[in-house]
C-alpha cells in the first residue's frame, strides 16, 4: 500500500539496527540453517529420501502454537496502549484537559494501532484465539479497542481544540480519508464485538462503516477505486480494504444490501484486474491508460484471495453471487498454487522466478489454502499438501523473538518491474504479522480437521478425505 513518508522511512532503518540484536530467523528443528532432513523418512541411509531446503515434514502442532505465541509476545511488546507528551516522553495521566503535545508512543518498530495492518493482525489474533483456545491472542485486541474506547474523547478534544490536522494520534479514527483508515479496522472492530472481546466500539464502527459504503471514492459503475496515483486507479489491495468491511456490515446488520455491494465489487474488479490467462490479478487499472502492462504482484493477489475467503465466510449460501464469488476463488487458487517455488514460499513477482521470495504474501497463500480446504471450498487432495509446504517455508520466517523476517514494505501502484523487484524487505513491516497468524492458525485447524487423513506415502504427504 501507501510507501511510508520520510519520518517513517528513518524509524523503519532505527528498526532495523534495533533488530540485528534479536538474531536471525529461527530454522524449525535446524538451528545451523543447513539442509532439512524429513524426520519422516523411514532410511536415513536412503539417497532418494533426500534434503530440503526447508523442514519437509508434517508440521507439528505444538510447534506452530509456539511460533504464534512468539509473533503474539513481539507485537504486545510493541505496541504500547498509553499517551505521551510528544517532546518529553513522560506518560500522561490526567485526561481531564487535552495536551497539545499528547500522543501514543510507538517503538522502534513503529507499528501503529490504527493502520490497516493492525486490522489484519487482530484478524490473526482472533483466529488463533478461536482455534488454539489460548485467550493470551484476543487479549492483545481488547487491550487495543479498550485503549481506544477510553482515549477517543481525549484526542477528539484535542483535534477539536489545536485542530492539528491529521497530526493528532487518532487522526484515522476522528477523520478517515481512505479505505486504508477505515476497512480492515471496521471489519476488525465487527469481528471483535461478535466475539465479545474487548468494548463494544459501534460509534467507530459507524464511522469506518460510513466511509467505505458511502464516502469512498468510486467509478461510475460503483467499484471502489483512488485518486492516486493517477487520477482513476483501481488497486487490487482494495479488494481486501473494502469488501471485507462490506460482508462483516452485512453480517452485522443483517442488510443484504452490504453483501451485494460485496459481491458487486469482487465480480467488478476482478473484470478490471484478472487475467485469465494467468491465472492472477494485476496489481492495478488507472482508467486514463487501461492498456498498460500488467504485473503481477505477490501481496496484491494476496489481498484478493483473502478478500474472497472472508466474503465466503459470512456470505449467505442462498446469495446469488456466492456461487460466483466461489468460483473466483478456487480459479485464482489454482494460479497461485501451481507458482509456489521450490521453497514452499512465493515471489515477489509471482511470475518472475528471480524475484525474491516474499513472505506477507506468502502467508496469507498459506492461510487461504488452508482455509478453503477446512472449508470444504477446494480439495484436500489437490491443495492440502500445498499449504503444508507453504507454512514449511513460513516457519522459516518467525524469527526466536517474534520479529517476522522478508517482508516487503509499503508499495504503491507502480508502471514497471523495477520497483517492484526493489522494494525493502523489513521486519518492521507491519504486513507480514497478521497474515502469519492467520496462517498458522488455519494449519493448525487443519492438522486437527477430523474429515481429513494425512498420509505419508512414496515419501509425500497426501491429504486424503476420511470415509464416513
Amino acid at each position: 500500500m501507501t510507501p511510508p513518508n520520510p519520518s517513517r522511512a528513518a524509524r523503519l532503518l532505527s528498526a532495523l539496527a534495533a533488530l540485528a540484536v534479536l538474531g536471525a530467523p529461527a530454522h524449525a528443528g535446524n538451528p545451523a540453517g543447513g539442509p532439512y532432513r524429513n524426520p519422516d523418512n523411514k532410511s536415513r541411509t536412503d539417497p532418494a529420501e533426500g534434503s530440503y531446503p526447508v523442514p519437509y515434514k508434517k508440521p507439528v502442532v505444538a510447534e506452530i502454537e509456539a511460533s504464534l505465541q512468539r509473533i503474539r509476545s513481539f507485537l504486545d511488546a510493541q505496541t504500547p496502549t498509553r499517551v505521551v507528551h510528544k517532546g518529553s516522553g513522560a506518560e500522561i495521566t490526567d485526561f481531564s484537559t487535552p495536551a497539545q503535545d499528547a500522543v501514543v508512543p510507538t517503538t522502534a518498530m513503529d507499528f501503529g494501532l490504527q493502520v490497516y495492518e493492525m486490522g489484519v493482525v487482530h484478524a490473526g489474533m482472533l483466529k488463533a484465539a478461536q482455534v488454539t483456545g489460548d485467550q493470551r491472542f484476543s487479549e492483545l485486541t481488547a487491550r487495543h479497542f479498550q485503549f481506544f474506547a477510553d482515549r477517543l474523547p481525549y484526542f477528539r478534544a484535542q483535534q477539536a481544540r489545536f485542530h492539528l490536522d491529521g497530526a493528532n494520534s487518532f487522526a484515522r479514527f476522528l477523520d478517515p480519508r481512505s479505505l486504508d483508515d477505515a476497512g480492515a479496522m471496521c471489519a476488525a472492530m465487527m469481528r471483535a464485538r461478535r466475539a465479545h472481546v474487548g468494548p463494544d466500539l459501534g460509534a467507530q464502527i459507524k464511522v469506518c462503516g460510513d466511509w467505505v459504503a458511502k464516502r469512498q471514492f468510486r467509478l461510475p459503475d460503483g467499484t471502489l477505486a483512488r485518486e492516486r496515483p493517477q487520477a482513476v486507479s483501481l488497486w487490487a489491495d482494495d479488494m481486501y480494504m473494502g469488501i471485507p468491511a462490506l460482508a462483516e456490515l452485512g453480517r452485522m446488520t443483517g442488510e443484504r444490501a452490504y453483501y451485494d455491494d460485496a459481491v458487486r465489487n469482487v465480480l467488478q474488479m476482478t473484470g478490471y484486474l484478472y487475467n485469465p490467462q494467468t491465472g492472477l490479478y494485476t496489481h492495478g487499472w488507472n482508467a486514463n491508460n487501461p492498456d498498460a502492462p500488467q504485473f503481477y504482484w505477490a501481496r496484491a493477489n494476496g489481498w484478493a484471495v483473502l478478500s474472497m475467503a472472508d466474503l465466503l465466510d459470512v456470505l449467505p449460501k442462498d446469495h446469488p453471487g456466492y456461487p460466483q464469488v466461489l468460483a473466483q476463488l478456487k480459479k485464482s487458487l489454482r494460479g497461485i498454487a501451481q507458482l509456489q517455488s521450490g521453497s514452499g514460499l512465493w515471489h515477489q513477482m509471482l511470475d518472475r522466478n528471480d524475484a525474491y521470495l516474499e513472505t506477507s504474501a506468502s502467508a496469507i497463500f498459506v492461510y487461504v489454502l488452508a482455509h478453503a480446504v477446512n472449508e470444504g471450498w477446494i480439495s484436500p487432495v489437490t491443495y492440502g499438501s500445498v499449504a503444508q509446504a507453504g507454512w514449511a517455508g513460513l516457519s522459516t520466517r518467525i524469527g526466536e523473538q517474534g520479529q517476522v523476517e522478508g517482508t516487503c514494505v509499503g508499495t504503491t501502484f507502480a508502471g514497471d518491474q523495477v520497483y517492484y523487484y526493489n522494494r525493502p524487505v523489513s521486519a518492521a513491516a507491519l504486513h507480514g504479522y497478521g497474515p502469519t497468524l492467520l496462517a498458522g492458525a488455519e494449519m493448525i485447524r487443519l492438522l486437527n480437521n477430523p474429515a481429513i487423513d494425512i498420509q505419508y506415502r512414496v515419501r509425500t504427504y497426501h491429504y486424503v478425505p476420511r470415509k464416513p
